[in-house]
């Protein structure tokens, strides 16, 4: 697909991956349709992009549907959908906030499956191409990211599932990885005085950091190809190969580390 005068629609698009593959986008010729909360940074990102920009929640229908209703209206079709936007919080199952727990899976999971129909009847008939964005921890579930394990692991299943369903449609579903992004949500978890030293401290590459733009670059190599996956880094699609495993690595080293941060976030439980 040549994304030159294609019409994508992004959620999550006010910063972060949402932001940077709207600019990378429209920097190859798409027009992009940013759907997201925080308004003016959201008209910000639009401003740079050429793109038109709607303000809505992926937990409300309401919104969604008029924010996808306006874009139809303004572009005349929707091409592509980028199912993006997301949050994350961190903490132990028996500690954590019920309701921080339950946003996590609200917006993540369910966002994405009311993007995704809200979207899908304007896919069929551009014989469009649909991205969601999971995540590498869908693959390695590691403590302390319960919520956003399950709701990113849901939405892999979802987009699978997906994909069965829409190919004779003439739409094409792709699964996007990522391991650790330098973004706002990344640095947040960083600076968690419990949370922060566990992600630091995951050995060798599990750790690391990438920029931003590596996953912009891949998204768009991702939509031009209407590939079934995207990885960022490219090690992750390897690791696919071996998810069996990796609940029983976690399971021995987690205790190492795991103990003392449970009891502080526990209260000295």
């Amino acid at each position: 697909m040549d994304v030159a005068d294609k019409v994508v629609l992004i959620t999550g698009a006010a910063r972060g991956i949402g932001a940077e593959v709207a600019r990378q986008l429209s920097a190859m010729g798409a027009r992009v349709a940013l759907v997201g909360l925080e308004g003016a940074q959201l008209a910000e990102v639009a401003a740079q992009c050429g793109g038109k920009a709607w303000e809505a929640d992926v937990t409300d229908w309401a919104q969604l549907r008029a924010a996808v209703d306006g874009a139809v209206e303004h572009f005349g079709r929707i091409d592509v959908v980028v199912a993006n936007a997301g949050i994350a919080t961190t903490g132990f199952v028996r500690s954590v906030d019920p309701a921080a727990f339950e946003r996590v899976v609200e917006v993540n999971l369910l966002g994405v499956w009311r993007t995704v129909r809200a979207c899908l009847p304007h896919l069929i008939a551009s014989r469009g191409y649909c991205l969601v964005v999971s995540s590498l921890a869908a693959i390695v579930q590691i403590p302390g990211n319960a919520a956003y394990s399950a709701a990113k692991a849901g939405c892999e299943a979802f987009a699978h599932s997906l994909r069965a369903e829409v190919r004779h449609l003439g739409v094409d579903v792709g699964v996007a990885y990522f391991s650790w992004i330098a973004t706002d949500m990344v640095d947040s978890v960083d600076r968690h005085p419990v949370f922060g030293p566990l992600r630091r401290g995951l050995p060798g590459p599990a750790g690391r950091k990438h920029p931003v733009s590596a996953v912009g670059k891949a998204v768009v190599k991702g939509i031009a190809g209407r590939k079934k996956a995207v990885h960022v880094p490219g090690w992750v699609g390897a690791l696919k190969l071996f998810r069996a495993l990796t609940p029983v690595v976690v399971a021995r080293q987690a205790p190492k580390a795991v103990a003392a941060a449970d009891r502080e976030t526990a209260g000295g439980a």
